[in-house]
């Protein structure tokens, strides 16, 4: 065995989540989350097969020290060794940084045996080291993933409508436990959730950023009603937004433009920051891309002035 490498991505919360039938018609919880370009964690994983302990630095990652273990053992790997994880993405924010840290442990320990598992079984792995995951170990493409289960339910398309997404923190920026966030829907819920499967599978066979906004805006409202939302809507309206978009379980949030129409971006981060909700990334769905603005540890203003918002990553 040599030392292993592995990459993950995060996300920007979700387009949508709820309850859903699969193919057999069972129910099952799952989501849509928003793929951010470029924001994720890496992972090296330095064997030693003189112990069977595997530690992870920075300490606490305990998901990624499980997934660490169930891979290795997956593998038949008898060794112990050391994770290190590296990333900028904040945690308990709904961004994906539990599965970003797993998914990319799961790579690196399977890397240093010469191993490139599928997707279907970094997902397997995922589940079983966090309980629920995000659908961050396939592509771009949008998916309908059951996140308790570790499947898809639906491959949606070959695309997210082009989409300009104007990026902020709500709830003060403080984290939340994800896993005490606990749902359950009935039936009505259910048909609920169907009909916006239905409009999002058409928004993204037909590219039309409008309905997908839509569907996003509907989503949040289910899950995260309140003042901030009612905040969100109306600066997103005003602006000539799309819709919102919301991590369903953390505090990120954003605002979606058709990029042909982004004339009242700079308005709408303007009256966010007002508002104390600071504006912390701008960037475009699609594949992973070079030059998109990511997460900041502030709200200020790049030097550039507000110009920079709407000429980031055209």
């Amino acid at each position: 065995m040599g030392i292993g490498v592995g990459q993950a991505r995060n996300h920007h919360g979700e387009l949508l989540q709820g309850a859903f039938r699969d193919a057999r018609g069972v129910t099952r919880h799952g989501l849509v989350t928003l793929l951010m370009p470029g924001a994720g964690t890496g992972a090296v994983f330095v064997p030693d097969p003189s112990t069977d302990v595997i530690t992870v630095v920075p300490a606490g990652r305990t998901k990624a020290e499980r997934a660490a273990r169930l891979t290795a053992d997956a593998l038949g790997l008898a060794t112990g060794g050391r994770v290190e994880l590296s990333g900028a993405v904040p945690i308990g924010m709904g961004m994906g940084s539990s599965t970003s840290d797993v998914v990319a442990t799961i790579r690196a320990v399977a890397d240093a045996a010469g191993v490139t598992p599928p997707p279907r079984v970094v997902a397997r792995l995922a589940v079983a080291a966090e309980t629920a995951c995000d659908p961050t170990m396939f592509d771009d493409r949008p998916l309908l993933f059951a996140h308790r289960d570790g499947h898809v339910l639906e491959d949606l398309g070959p695309a997210l409508p082009p989409l300009r997404v104007l990026g902020c923190v709500t709830g003060g920026g403080r984290p939340v436990d994800t896993l005490a966030v606990t749902r359950t829907y009935d039936d009505t819920d259910v048909e609920e959730f169907e009909h916006l499967r239905d409009l999002l599978r058409h928004a993204v066979r037909h590219r039309d950023a409008d309905l997908l906004g839509a569907v996003a805006t509907a989503s949040a409202r289910r899950h995260r009603p309140g003042p901030e939302l009612d905040l969100l809507v109306a600066v997103a309206a005003d602006a000539g937004a799309v819709g919102v978009q919301v991590a369903h379980s953390g505090n990120v949030a954003g605002l979606l433009f058709d990029p042909a129409r982004t004339a009242g971006l700079n308005r709408a981060a303007t009256a966010l920051d007002a508002h104390g909700l600071p504006v912390t990334s701008v960037f475009v769905t699609g594949p992973q891309t070079p030059g998109g603005r990511q997460w900041t540890t502030t709200s200020a203003r790049p030097s550039a002035g507000p110009t920079s918002y709407a000429s980031t990553n055209a």
